[in-house]
């Protein structure tokens, strides 16, 4: 165990319940500070191990939590996350929305070489190199080739990034995407140091060898351990910041990040069990935050082999999911039931598309599930065998339970095992197609539609979890995209999406709220659709 632990703190040991911990609350001394006022310093439960902290190889909220106090892009998010001026003090459109160019603000990397638009171009194209394996490469689809660039079909360089000069850089866009402000706050489109990539390769992201252009710097990471985040002297606002030191936790047991916030040894955790939110708010007032959240929980069918490519067993498995009880039961901080994907509060998106069955009672529903299964071939002499896997995180196994109560109801012939599984190895399966059901999550990266329904698009690949594919709806998303009027482009998607959920290839579960607990003596934390907190923000209350 290392060294500065046990000079830092002290494990809770054998704390039960809220209870238990809660009456530790207030017996914290000098080595369980989760927000330590004299050394700056703040202790953050988070909600798995990161697989990396390279932005290109990224893939999770967990690892967004770190590698966006890391890294600036060409904006970046305010308290609220809504897009500012980031490393880009300005930028200007031409009249057909699709060359961006941008004007960078002098700044450096950690190590005091500069960071300007050649970073960013190297950048670009190293993440839609195919030879890099981005798994969330496809996000950055609405630049010039950068689709063909990354399907092998163009080399790099045919990217439709440039650098004009030190600090300009033009982008040029397949189509329109009045949402790309938003989009390049994303840690895809985060630079990389050119000099240290080259350098060290895929190694360039080690704690020796790391060199950062955002407000702070990595300092250690002990694998499934801890991740020590430090202030940036060298970033262009480093007079603005309060916090000097950042710990993350990997912390997948929502119970025991809980009782760390209660004991003092953690001053944020990023999610809280939210049956328990009433309890918490009277053992911790002022701590827990719950606010509207652009998410969707969901259940992806593994489309690409038995019993699943065949629609009649989605779609019998997608009605018989009791979401409403889910919702209301598992759930007790105000979500609300997915009938569709797209979340409610999406800009500019009416949310009308819905599945058919969805006012029918779920006994009925139920009922015809096990029609729709035995039109498909199964039955006491042919019975459905299957494994749900999920996250073993937070409510998600709480959840599974439920989920296989529901869909052994069906018949006494359905049967369905259950696997829980760590979040990053689970999301690997994922991408792999190595499943059967899988349950997952999708955060906004950007408040619009396309965000969430481009995930179905068969050219998405690794995040099309369930391998769906139909042309139909693959050219109604390439419509919208090439559709400058926002009511048409929000009705053609509209279209898009109805005709996903008549395929059924995932199973909507619930819109998620997000649920935090946060100090409250840490300021300069707002609630915000997209649950993005950057410490940048933060201030200690004295």
């Amino acid at each position: 165990m290392p060294p500065f632990w046990t000079s830092r703190r002290s494990l809770l040991a054998g704390a039960g319940g809220l209870t238990a911990a809660a009456s530790l609350a207030g017996c914290a001394n000098s080595r369980i500070i989760g927000l330590d006022k004299a050394r700056r310093s703040l202790d953050i439960c988070n909600q798995g191990e990161p697989l990396s902290l390279d932005p290109h190889k990224a893939s999770g909220t967990w690892e967004n939590n770190i590698i966006g106090n890391m890294f600036v892009g060409l904006t970046t998010e305010d308290a609220h996350a809504r897009a500012v001026p980031g490393m880009a003090e300005r930028w200007e459109t031409s009249e057909d929305g699709r060359t961006w160019t941008f004007f960078l603000r002098r700044a450096q990397w950690s190590d005091g070489e500069a960071c300007d638009a050649h970073d960013f171009e190297f950048a670009f194209k190293r993440i839609l190199d195919p030879a890099n394996l981005a798994e969330y490469a496809a996000i950055l689809y609405p630049i010039m080739n950068a689709q063909a660039v990354n399907s092998g079909q163009m080399p790099p360089d045919n990217v439709g990034v440039r650098a004009l000069d030190d600090l300009t850089l033009e982008i040029q866009l397949e189509h329109p995407a009045p949402y790309l402000p938003q989009l390049l706050r994303h840690y895809t489109a985060y630079p990389v140091p050119k000099h240290k990539v080259e350098q060290y390769g895929d190694d360039w992201i080690h704690p020796d060898n790391v060199v950062v252009n955002g407000p702070y710097i990595l300092v250690k990471w002990w694998s499934n351990y801890i991740v020590h985040l430090q202030r940036n002297p060298g970033f262009w606002d480093a007079d603005s910041l309060t916090l000097e030191h950042l710990y993350f936790y990997p912390t997948t047991d929502v119970q025991a990040a809980t009782r760390k916030v209660l004991s003092g040894e953690a001053g944020w955790s990023t999610r809280f069990p939210s049956n328990q939110v009433d309890e918490l708010r009277r053992a911790l007032p002022g701590y827990a935050h719950v606010a509207p959240f652009l998410s969707c929980n969901y259940f992806s069918f593994n489309c690409t082999r038995p019993p699943f490519n065949d629609v009649r067993v989605r779609q019998a498995f997608a009605m018989a999911y009791d979401r409403d009880f889910v919702a209301q039961q598992i759930y007790r901080t105000g979500e609300h039931p997915a009938y569709s994907f797209v979340p409610p509060g999406i800009s500019d998106y009416p949310g009308t598309s819905r599945f058919a069955w969805a006012e029918a009672p779920i006994a009925e529903r139920k009922q015809e599930a096990e029609r729709l299964l035995r039109a498909a071939g199964y039955g006491p002499n042919n019975p459905i065998s299957f494994e749900f896997s999920h996250r073993n995180t937070s409510d998600n196994p709480r959840v599974a339970v439920v989920v296989q109560n529901d869909w052994r109801s069906i018949a006494p012939w359905v049967t369905v095992e259950l696997r829980g599984v760590e979040a990053q190895v689970h999301y690997a399966n994922l991408r792999a197609k190595n499943y059967d059901v899988g349950d997952g999550a999708w955060v906004a990266d950007f408040n619009d539609a396309k965000n969430y329904l481009f995930l179905m698009e068969t050219r998405t690949g690794w995040q099309n979890y369930s391998g769906y594919s139909n042309p139909a709806y693959d050219q109604l998303m390439e419509a919208s995209d090439f559709e400058a009027d926002a009511a048409r482009r929000a009705a053609i998607m509209v279209r898009a999406e109805q005709i996903m959920l008549n395929d059924a290839p995932i199973c909507p579960s619930v819109f998620m709220n997000s649920t935090n607990l946060v100090h409250p003596d840490l300021t300069g934390y707002e609630d915000n659709a997209e649950d993005i907190h950057r410490a940048r923000w933060f201030g200690i209350r004295a």
